[in-house]
């Protein structure tokens, strides 16, 4: 018997897979199915450019590469959130809104 290669998944220099011809990291795809529960057919609503079989290859490969993928999302993960610390929101949402209210009596006024 001879092997039916399924070409759908490329990694680039980093070892970062991503779904070949796309921009589209297997990370997302995976995502959106093991953090959001959403089945192929529905995240094909936010990858309309994808096919199933793209979809359904994502999720092969993740499940054969699971270790590795899922460090990659750790990873970005821990970037995140070293980037959200480093970077403190400045204005609270209370502040916001007062600011808001502020520039639309300003407006109302001129």
């Amino acid at each position: 018997m001879v092997a039916a290669p399924i070409d759908h998944i490329a990694l680039d220099d980093a070892g970062i897979a991503y779904v070949r011809g796309t921009r589209i990291k297997v990370a997302d795809i995976v995502v959106d199915a093991e953090t959001w529960g959403r089945t192929p057919r529905e995240i094909l609503e936010s990858y309309p450019r994808l096919s199933l079989a793209q979809v359904h290859a994502a999720l092969s490969y993740y499940y054969d590469h699971r270790d590795e993928v899922d460090a990659y999302l750790a990873r970005e993960l821990e970037e995140y959130e070293q980037l959200r610390a480093a970077i403190p929101n400045r204005i609270t949402r209370e502040e916001l809104e007062q600011r808001q209210h502020q520039e639309a009596r300003r407006a109302g006024a001129g």
